[in-house]
């Protein structure tokens, strides 16, 4: 889904933003400035276009063929949306394996667009979202196209984190334990009524706590629609995005937020949550199938998956009910959020579901 821009979201100068109810997204003059000193283009008519679903972090596409990421609007939840060390993070994969976008320059002034921001290169390639585009849409290329989401996957998790220079980017002790804690007080943050399943939910979690693998990186978002593939056939994945969620910790909870999203052609419509129904799709891999992939190029055990894709699941309720109160607060212009009211308590029955009979 398209972002469609405000007119106070992009401004020339500070004070044309002070003239606004909100901030804005982005002040152009002292952006160009920041651009110039860094070594990049900085023409006197610089344009942004808005790229992504602009769900979470906002992303603009430059007209010098860069992009900018920068938070939305607040107020946010404490640690939330933190764009500085999304790109720490990926300044450290640029030597390795991971298929990633390179970072160009990062800003910790807020005198220049009013938040952290960083300036990435722009990649050209399709991202597949609700079909298939003409080269890959064949029962052949779906299938590639999953192998290579499952090897990404595997290349990102068999990283050495601490020989690339993310020592202290995560704890790689305790993420399970240190998930449930931390979204039960996002929840407390986010909520804007009272879902039973929540509570249940999250106990349910806590008394089936799994022993985690050894830590790794771990993307914290990673579906086919926060990937892109090179424009031709065959299917070649060339860059993972949107890493505002990665840590160190279980490599098991990405792939468990992989399957929360893998629809099968014998699966029931799941409403707003058909986020990847082409995987409906002949060629496309089972669940099962993919699980199996996973673990035989990763060499990791399984045998808990119901519980990774239930704790994902159960995330995604409190992210978006955080999301759909940005949206009734009037901090965001995006129709999209304030439809994650109903959206909320769908999530919620499925993750109930998914905790007591699996997936």
């Amino acid at each position: 889904m398209a972002v469609t821009l405000a007119p106070d979201d992009i401004v020339s100068t500070h004070a044309e933003g002070q003239r606004n109810s909100r901030e804005p997204l982005l002040v152009i003059e002292p952006l160009l400035g920041f651009l110039a000193a860094n070594g990049l283009d900085a023409p006197p008519e610089l344009e942004a276009d808005p790229v992504g679903d602009g769900h979470s972090n906002v992303t603009f596409a430059l007209s010098t063929g860069v992009v900018l990421r920068r938070p939305p609007r607040g107020p946010l939840p404490p640690s939330a949306h933190d764009v500085l060390r999304e790109a720490r993070l990926l300044n450290a994969l640029e030597p390795t394996p991971v298929r990633a976008p390179r970072v160009l320059a990062a800003c910790d002034d807020l005198g220049v667009i009013g938040a952290p921001f960083y300036v990435m290169e722009r990649l050209e390639g399709v991202v597949v979202t609700t079909e298939v585009p003409p080269p890959f849409d064949t029962p052949e290329e779906r299938r590639r196209m999953s192998e290579e989401l499952i090897d990404a996957l595997v290349e990102l998790h068999a990283v050495d984190w601490q020989a690339v220079g993310l020592e202290g980017f995560g704890k790689p002790s305790g993420y399970l334990e240190r998930q449930l804690r931390r979204f039960t007080g996002l929840w407390e943050h986010n909520r804007t009524r009272e879902i039973p399943e929540v509570a249940s939910v999250g106990e349910w979690l806590q008394a089936n706590l799994p022993e985690s693998p050894p830590a790794t990186i771990v993307h914290g978002d990673y579906r086919l629609g926060n990937t892109m593939l090179a424009t031709e056939a065959p299917a070649r994945l060339i860059a993972i995005f949107d890493w505002e969620m990665a840590t160190i910790g279980d490599p098991l909870a990405d792939l468990g937020y992989l399957m929360m999203f893998w629809l099968q052609a014998d699966d029931p419509n799941v409403g707003m949550y058909e986020l990847q129904a082409v995987t409906r799709e002949d060629g496309f891999p089972s669940r099962a199938e993919m699980i199996a992939l996973y673990e035989e190029r990763s060499g990791r055990s399984m045998k808990a998956l119901d519980w990774y894709v239930t704790l994902a699941l159960w995330k995604a309720i409190v992210f978006m009910e955080g999301n759909y109160k940005r949206a009734i607060s009037g901090t965001t212009d995006d129709p999209y959020l304030k439809a994650f009211g109903d959206g909320v308590l769908e999530l919620a029955r499925r993750a109930a579901e998914v905790s007591q009979h699996g997936f």
